[in-house]
């Protein structure tokens, strides 16, 4: 006896992958092309979740730049889209400065230059980590849980923030 034939959905997953200069204007690059990216995928400019993802790629690919600097090696980005959340991941060679991970990030004192950027990822991002790179190096991720119904643009101050 044969099993009944069941109709599932094609699942789709996208996949964009770079690498830019360890440089200031390589993490303007990276974001810049990621919002390019994701408008492409159906994930609107203008849109909270549009909003929420070009933070999290300008935090993490500043600090790739900032921290995980290795001269004359790039740091790679990579952001994964499935139905139903964006992962942003951005790599650089440099593994013996490990950030800390969820959990471990302090706020920094209230008239600190920086040390704000972890604390804007693990506020705005459903989840992240910090993860080895192989052979050397390590990752910075990020997901975003996209909603069901799609996307919409803000539409004033009412639209609010998440949470």
């Amino acid at each position: 006896m044969t099993s009944p034939s069941t109709h599932q959905q094609p699942v789709s997953v996208r996949v964009f992958r770079q690498r830019f200069s360890s440089t200031p204007r390589g993490a303007r690059l990276a974001r810049h092309l990621a919002l390019h990216q994701l408008d492409s995928w159906g994930i609107p400019h203008g849109t909270e979740a549009s909003d929420i993802l070009a933070v999290l790629v300008a935090e993490l690919a500043a600090n790739a730049v900032t921290h995980g600097r290795v001269p004359g090696r790039d740091f790679e980005l990579r952001i994964v889209r499935t139905p139903g959340s964006v992962r942003i991941e951005v790599s650089d060679t440099r593994g013996e400065r490990r950030p800390p991970g969820p959990g471990d990030v302090a706020l920094p004192s209230p008239v600190a230059e920086s040390g704000r950027g972890l604390v804007l990822v693990a506020a705005l991002a459903d989840r992240w980590a910090v993860l080895d790179r192989v052979p050397v190096g390590k990752t910075v991720r990020a997901e975003l849980d996209l909603p069901c119904q799609g996307l919409f643009p803000r539409s004033g101050p009412e639209a609010g923030g998440r949470g």
